[in-house]
Order: C-alpha cells, then sequence, then structure tokens
C-alpha cells in the first residue's frame, strides 16, 4: 500500500544515514595502565589529629528531650503569669460584680447563641431578677458560656439553686451554683488554678469528662472555715432527702415491677390451664363419641344380623339377594321350607359373611366422612367458648352421641327404616340417609 502515497510523505518513511564511528578520546578504566599501585591508610596516619589536642564530644538532644523541656517552661511561665495576677485579683473591688453576693446566682454551660432575655425568661420563674451579667471574651467579644443573675430575694435565689440545676436551655444542660467568689474565702476561680470539678486536674487518668456543682473535692482540701454554714447544711439536707426519695421510687418501681411479673405468669399460668383443661374436655368428649359411635355400630351390625337371621327364617333362601348374574331365587320347595343345611347352613353363614363385607366396605368412606364433619363441628363449638361447648357436648352424650337424624326415633324408628330397606339401598345409621347398595 506504501507504493501508492506521494512522494513528500514516502519521504519522511525513509531511513536515516547511519551514524558515523568515531574512535574513543580515551581509555576505559579496565584498558589503562595505573603507573602507582592501590596502598593503604598506613601513609596517611600522621595527618590525624591528636586525641589530646580534640575538643570533648557534644551530645544532641533528641525529640522527646526538647518536647519535654518546652513543656516544663511552659508551666513555670504560666505559674508566674498565676503568680502575678493572684497579687492583682480582688474579687470585692472588681467593677463588674455588682449587687449582693448572697442573692447572686452562677450559670455555666450557657449554650453560646442564648441571649439574655433567653436566660431571664427561663429563671423568672423562680422569682424577680434584678440584674443579669453574660460575660463576653475580651479580645473576640464572643461570649464565654457563663453569666450571674441577681434576684431581688434571696429566698428565690435559693429556690433556682435547688431546682434549676441540670436545666436544658437550647439544647444545654446548665450548672447551676451559688457566687463564690465573694462568699468562699481562699476561693479562686478556673483560670487562676481554682474552681470546682475535676476536668482539669492532670492526665486522662485523672481527670473526669463531667462534672458538678457536688464534686468539691478540691474546695474540701483547701483551709478555712465556709461563710455560709447554713446554706451548706440546707444543700447537703436537700441532697440527702432527694436521694432518699430516689431511692423510694426506685424500691416501689421495684415492687411494681415484681407485683406485675406475678400477675402476668398467673395470668399466663391460669391461661395454659384454662387451654389445658379445653383440650382434656374435647378429648373426653371425643372418646365418649367415638365410644358412643362404636357401640351403636356394633348395635347396627346385631340388628342387621338377626333381621338377617329372621329373614332367613321365615322364607328360606327366598329371601337372599340376587346374585351378581341375575339368577331368580330357587323355587325347589314351597315357600318356608328350609334348605338340605338349614337356616345355618354353611352356605347361609358364607353369603352373610360377603354381604356383611360389602356393606362395611361401602359405609366406610361414609362414616370418615361423617367423622371429620363431626370434628370440625366440635372443633367450631369449643373455640365459641369453653363453658358452652362442654355443655353442648354433655347434652349430645346424654341425648344418644352425634347428631346423625335419628334421635328421638328411638329403636322402634331405627328399626322401622331397616325394615323398610329392600334390595336395593340400606340405611347408613350415622347420617339418617338412604345409600345406594353396589351390585354383588
Amino acid at each position: 500500500m506504501t507504493q501508492f502515497l506521494p512522494p513528500n510523505l514516502l519521504a519522511l518513511f525513509a531511513p536515516r544515514d547511519p551514524i558515523p564511528y568515531l574512535p574513543p578520546l580515551e581509555k576505559l578504566p579496565h584498558e589503562k595502565h595505573h603507573n602507582q599501585p592501590y596502598c593503604g591508610i598506613a601513609p596517611y596516619i600522621r595527618e590525624f589529629e591528636d586525641p589530646r589536642d580534640a575538643p570533648p564530644p557534644t551530645r544532641a538532644e533528641t525529640r522527646e528531650e526538647r518536647m519535654e523541656r518546652k513543656r516544663r517552661e511552659k508551666i513555670e511561665r504560666r505559674q508566674q503569669e498565676v503568680e502575678t495576677e493572684l497579687k492583682m485579683w480582688d474579687p470585692h473591688n472588681d467593677p463588674n460584680a455588682q449587687g449582693d453576693a448572697f442573692k447572686t446566682l452562677f450559670v455555666a454551660r450557657v449554650n453560646y447563641d442564648t441571649t439574655e432575655s433567653k436566660l431571664r425568661r427561663e429563671f423568672e420563674v423562680y422569682g424577680p431578677i434584678k440584674r443579669i451579667h453574660m460575660v463576653y471574651s475580651k479580645r473576640s467579644g464572643k461570649p464565654r458560656g457563663y453569666a450571674f443573675i441577681e434576684y431581688e430575694h434571696e429566698r428565690d435565689m435559693h429556690s433556682a439553686y435547688k431546682h434549676a440545676d441540670g436545666k436544658k436551655i437550647d439544647g444545654r444542660r446548665v450548672l447551676v451554683d451559688v457566687e463564690r467568689g465573694r462568699t468562699v474565702k481562699g476561693w479562686r476561680p478556673r483560670r487562676l488554678g481554682g474552681g470546682l470539678g475535676g476536668t482539669r486536674r492532670g492526665g486522662a487518668d485523672v481527670n473526669i469528662r463531667h462534672s458538678g456543682r457536688d464534686d468539691t473535692s478540691r474546695y474540701d482540701e483547701r483551709p478555712g472555715p465556709s461563710p455560709l454554714p447554713h446554706r451548706d447544711r440546707d444543700r447537703d439536707r436537700e441532697r440527702e432527702r432527694r436521694e432518699r426519695s430516689r431511692e423510694r421510687d426506685k424500691e416501689r418501681e421495684r415492687r411494681r415491677s415484681r407485683s406485675r411479673d406475678r400477675r402476668r405468669r398467673s395470668r399466663s399460668r391460669d391461661k395454659e390451664e384454662r387451654r389445658r383443661s379445653r383440650e382434656r374436655s374435647k378429648d373426653k368428649d371425643r372418646d365418649r363419641k367415638r365410644r358412643s359411635s362404636r357401640s351403636r355400630e356394633r348395635a347396627r351390625r346385631e340388628r342387621e344380623r338377626k333381621e338377617e337371621l329372621r329373614g332367613g327364617g321365615g322364607g328360606g333362601g327366598d329371601m337372599a339377594e340376587p346374585s351378581e348374574a341375575g339368577d331368580a331365587p330357587p323355587d325347589d320347595g314351597p315357600p318356608g321350607e328350609l334348605g338340605p343345611d338349614g337356616p345355618d347352613g354353611p352356605e347361609e353363614k358364607g353369603r352373610d359373611r360377603d354381604r356383611e363385607r360389602r356393606r362395611s366396605h361401602r359405609s366406610e368412606r361414609e362414616r370418615r366422612r361423617d367423622r371429620d364433619r363431626e370434628r370440625d363441628r366440635e372443633h367450631k363449638r369449643g373455640e365459641r367458648g369453653g363453658e358452652r361447648g362442654r355443655d353442648e357436648a354433655r347434652g349430645g352424650a346424654g341425648g344418644g352421641g352425634q347428631d346423625n337424624g335419628l334421635e328421638g326415633l328411638g329403636s322402634d324408628g331405627r328399626d322401622m327404616y331397616m325394615e323398610s330397606e329392600g334390595g336395593d339401598g340400606y340405611l347408613a345409621p350415622e347420617n339418617g340417609y338412604l345409600m345406594e347398595a353396589a351390585p354383588e
């Protein structure tokens, strides 16, 4: 295909000129002849420095040592700053701390989006508020998350102190405490190494994640009596009362749960016992009906046998059913004359057995169908009511067993039905219907 390309394109595929061979400028390293052989360092030992004149070795600082050194330096600087601020800190001369300290409530863990009006609405339910001071950052101007609320009356402050702790405001549960800066001797704020709680005691093995106003371990270690002994007693008494109330509520709830469990177990046992009683009554009724059905079946067979024997004795072999070939009954003698073997001859007995066997086979399917119907009827009756089902079962058992349409007829009525049967069929005792007899 390339022969059909134009010359300008064929020129692109033309091979270049071969690269000309140029002799190397110098020999390879293995081809060079070294005038001086390799030697050791012995000739250069005299050039080394004398160990006595060498300076002592310097040890470099590792990364862990550098971080530890910086941490110590930071702690020392912070301690110096805290000492300087402690000398200047005086809560009684603070211009922001105004009003009566024993009527002022300290609220911490406030949502940064919570406004002063929101705090006023939430805390006015305990009493009239005189002043609310929310603390903001001096550098950024953003809220610090805590505020001071001064009430008109001291009793309102005590009420808020007891009931407002843990109250959820704007999705956060606040911490409520009294103002300790002007009421507790030796008190220091958190920024100066004081405060309550154990979230900043040390490392992760010492600090706790959640602290509250009841965690006064730091304050208890400080010397000096509390200026609020009656308030502390009231707070401790109220705390003990709340704990006892919670214990009573828990015990009451445990007793209620145990009582509910006992009632539930008793109801389940009663229900199970009623179910078992119904099952036992159903089984007894079923067995009683089965026994009565069997007894009626035996009585029916006995009556049929007696009727056949009676019919055979009165008319000889003339009353026998016609055979399958359609032969007429024998007329060897006058009516009423017995054959050579009599009514109990072997031929008559064999015919009776065959006839009984065929009738039992024909009625087996009907009896099974009637039993299934009766079982379904009893099952539905038992679901409607245990007592009602048992009464009806007892009434049915006393009245003659299954409802087959023959109650009230008595033995005479059944005999009447049996006597009226002909060669074309027979009467089933289970349901009182006339069944067609299969050709023998």
